[in-house]
């Protein structure tokens, strides 16, 4: 059947649910091997997370010219960041930039929701339906729909009661909100929450912070490119990407050989010191090798980060209170800061400590606490997401015995390689569960991802075959694996989103891959160098 035929009759040689990051450069790859591909998006544009979060402070934490694509010399060369950490309005734009120069958006639907994706043994293909009643069928199906793009709101009591205005932060309204004599509730005090608190709080009327868990935050460290700088960059590209591709994250940061113990404490003051002052995941992933897993270790650097926080902090109670005292320093999500802390030094900035003086219901004018009543005008729910499975619960996803992935997955994901599921053919999982993307700089990992797809299609085209499903066995090592991998770590120690802990129910599991990019990289090429070992192909 001819091309024009196959997109005529809604059928094509693959559909890819999400135009962000991954699912963009899995369009352009499949289009190069002269593939039929529809790409079904719900917004309304390009972008993914950078599409859906617009809250003010919203930006990246790698360094903007690791994060950009790689696979284009020409795009590298046009496009020039114009910080070190780029602000989400400019990573959109940049996005948007790359759809057009790559003519991709003729390819997607915007604005489509996708409902159910079901497996036809007797067709053998896949056949999507949209919310919007659009049908599509496809040889492979493969979804691009981010590690973290299911909002969780917890039900609080008589939270559709209040009668102001209230979203969760990755639901931020379009159009521009003034909060300069607004009483504003944040909920939340992760990654987005210490970026958006920084920001609204230079001009908001009374800010009330919830804190259900404090982090450790580190500085940012961002600041403009000046025009030397962008020349510098651009011909340092390849050493760059060389430099993510060879570190454990992928990237700019990667992990010091030596022991936290056996460096002489005024050397390792030094050390951490010298880390604090640099931009980026520094402290985080460019520490001593072992802060990760001896806790012995991990203390010398939680304790050196909540000196800095109450170095910070004018007031010594509400600096106690910012200070993590129930996990270590890196085993969550470590956010990057630039004046979170100083935020607390304004008279109309009050935190709210939760775990000492719980929420007991939202009420009509605000939040009710187990000491007082707060009226407020707006509430924000920076209670972050169902993170890596939890937007595959949003589509009804059906393999080829008729069992859904949700029945599945229900104790916790199983896959191959962390982008196939046995019972499930020639669907692949982008930024999947267990999947090296998950645990490192997201688009680096991204285009290894796309980049093993779109062979295995060129794999499977040159050679007859049209159908690829992982084998149960391959599946069982590989999900084994994954768990061996992270449970001499302190990450499987510490309640995260790591581990699905902020999701009541949610069966505690290690949903990423801890054993490093390069690491993940070498065992993809040896599957393919032996014949796609662990897959069966017909």
């Amino acid at each position: 059947m001819s091309k024009a035929k196959e997109n005529s009759n809604q059928i094509f040689d693959a559909i890819v649910i999400g135009a962000g990051i991954s699912g963009m450069y899995q369009l352009y790859s499949l289009r190069k091997l002269g593939k039929s591909v529809k790409v079904v998006e719900a917004g309304s544009d390009v972008g993914g997370t950078w599409y859906w979060n617009r809250y003010p402070g919203c930006r990246f934490d790698s360094e903007s010219y690791s994060y950009a694509y790689s696979f284009s010399k020409d795009l590298l060369e046009e496009w020039d960041w114009t910080e070190h950490f780029s602000p989400q309005p400019e990573t959109l734009k940049y996005l948007q930039y790359v759809a057009k120069k790559f003519d991709l958006k003729k390819d997607i639907q915007f604005n489509a929701k996708v409902k159910t994706a079901n497996y036809d043994s007797k067709k053998t293909r896949w056949v999507v339906r949209t919310e919007e009643g659009d049908t599509f069928e496809s040889t492979f199906l493969i979804t691009a729909i981010g590690a973290l793009s299911s909002p969780y709101v917890p039900e609080f009591k008589g939270k559709d009661s209040f009668r102001g205005k209230s979203w969760h932060t990755s639901q931020w309204p379009k159009e521009s909100v003034d909060l300069s004599t607004k009483r504003v509730g944040v909920i939340g005090t992760g990654a987005t929450a210490v970026q958006m608190i920084t920001e609204i709080s230079k001009d908001v009327g009374e800010l009330y912070v919830f804190q259900l868990k404090p982090e450790y935050c580190v500085p940012l460290g961002n600041r403009k490119i000046d025009a030397d700088t962008q020349k510098d960059i651009k011909k340092r590209y390849p050493e760059i990407f060389k430099k993510c591709k060879n570190s454990f994250g992928s990237f700019l940061h990667d992990f010091d050989e030596r022991s936290a113990l056996d460096v002489p404490p005024e050397e390792r003051e030094r050390f951490y010191e010298e880390l604090w002052g640099q931009p980026g995941f520094g402290l985080w992933l460019g520490n001593f090798h072992d802060i990760l897993t001896n806790q012995e270790a991990n203390d010398t650097v939680s304790e050196f980060v909540r000196k800095k926080i109450k170095e910070q902090v004018d007031d010594p109670v509400i600096a106690e209170k910012l200070c993590p005292k129930d996990h270590g320093f890196g085993t969550r999500r470590v956010p990057l800061e630039s004046g979170y802390y100083k935020a607390y030094n304004r008279p109309n900035v009050h935190l709210i400590d939760i775990t000492e003086n719980p929420i007991e219901n939202i009420t009509p004018s605000g939040i009710q606490t187990k000491e007082s009543n707060i009226d407020l005008d707006l509430i924000i729910y920076a209670t972050g997401f169902d993170a890596i499975t939890g937007a595959f619960k949003n589509i009804e996803i059906t393999g080829e015995e008729g069992q859904s992935l949700e029945e599945k997955w229900k104790d916790g994901p199983s896959t191959y390689l962390g982008l196939q599921t046995q019972g499930f053919p020639n669907f692949f999982t982008l930024v999947g569960p267990h999947n090296g993307s998950t645990f490192c700089n997201i688009p680096r990992c991204i285009e290894q991802n796309v980049e093993w797809v779109s062979e295995c299609v060129k794999y499977m085209s040159d050679n007859g075959f049209s159908k690829i499903e992982t084998e149960k066995k391959a599946e069982e090592e590989w999900t084994q694996h994954v768990y061996e991998v992270a449970e001499p770590s302190l990450l499987m120690k510490t309640d995260s989103w790591f581990v699905g802990a902020n999701i009541p129910g949610k069966k505690r599991n290690f949903l990423m891959y801890a054993g490093g990019s390069p690491t993940y990289r070498a065992k993809c090429e040896e599957i393919v160098e032996n014949g796609y070992e662990g897959f069966k192909l017909s």
